[in-house]
């Protein structure tokens, strides 16, 4: 199983264009401790030839301009995608969809509530259904992503997305959450007798989910936040992490707690917000987190299970 990290920062980016909190600043002033990142994303092949993509991200253009496996190649209009899956309805999930509208085909797969996200926004009728397939998976079912691996979409504790919330509310009067429904699902990953997890969302830890962690070759895990209240102290939000629907790396209810001890072959941070500081070669909460046995992610990394 080959898979390459296409984007590995949290919605918005890294630097955030409007941003100047302090690990934002450094990019800015061009600091060569942080990397520029894109929204987050992965893909994924058995072969090399064919290929999914996780998650697409609005700068899936450039994201696929600086992988060569990604490339067309021979034909005038070709390309080796050939499905994506959406493990939320987020816009930095899904608005690179946008973008893949040039009579390509390709499959679609999201559970039936994200798709209603889609069908409810007319701009994704770009993607017109002679040409793109999407089909529904539900949770806890097995099918084919790209040929040679097998995908299985399970729920995930978190929220709706935050832009949707106050639709929900005002047709249903109530504040929109889904502790543990289709908006948000991990995805675990087989190919070649090698599992790996793509979870870039998380809210918490649950017992079934430590489980299904538990002897994985790799785990792609949310790491949006080094601490829940991090964008509050530093100045540039008001929402926390759990708020958001997402748990702290650090801290006795964070992830590296959560996940000490488990046999795991690499633990790999994803969907890391422009604020953590761990985006900053030799930082403290970066040698925390490697001490851990944690990575960081960047774009164009790649695995081989």
């Amino acid at each position: 199983m080959h898979l390459i990290v296409l984007g590995s920062a949290a919605g918005g980016g890294f630097p955030q264009w409007n941003c100047r909190c302090p690990v934002c600043t450094l990019a800015w002033d061009g600091d060569p401790r942080v990397r520029r990142r894109t929204q987050s994303s992965l893909a994924v092949s058995a072969d090399g030839e064919r290929w999914a993509l996780v998650n697409c991200a609005p700068e899936i253009l450039a994201q696929i301009q600086a992988v060569p496996a990604l490339h067309p190649r021979g034909g005038r209009r070709q390309s080796p995608v050939a499905s994506v899956l959406l493990t939320n309805g987020d816009i930095d999930h899904v608005a690179g969809l946008l973008s893949l509208r040039e009579a390509q085909p390709f499959t679609l797969f999201a559970t039936p509530a994200i798709h209603q996200v889609l069908r409810a926004s007319s701009a994704f009728d770009v993607l017109a259904p002679d040409v793109v397939s999407r089909r529904d998976v539900e949770l806890g079912a097995s099918f084919e992503l790209v040929e040679g691996v097998t995908a299985t979409i399970f729920p995930v504790p978190g929220k709706i997305a935050l832009y949707l919330e106050q639709r929900e509310a005002a047709e249903k009067g109530t504040l929109a959450t889904d502790v543990m429904g289709e908006q948000t699902i991990g995805v675990e990953i087989a190919a070649g007798g090698r599992r790996a997890l793509y979870i870039p969302g998380c809210a918490t830890m649950t017992n079934a989910l430590r489980d299904r962690i538990a002897g994985a070759d790799a785990v792609f895990f949310d790491g949006t936040l080094w601490r829940d209240d991090e964008m509050v102290e530093a100045g540039v939000g008001t929402k926390t992490g759990k708020r958001m629907g997402h748990m702290s790396m650090s801290g006795d209810e964070g992830s590296m707690a959560a996940l000490a001890g488990l046999d795991i072959g690499r633990r790999i941070y994803v969907h890391i917000n422009n604020t953590n500081p761990v985006l900053i070669d030799g930082s403290p909460e970066r040698v925390a987190a490697n001490r851990a046995g944690w990575e960081i992610a960047q774009d164009g990394m790649e695995i081989r299970l």
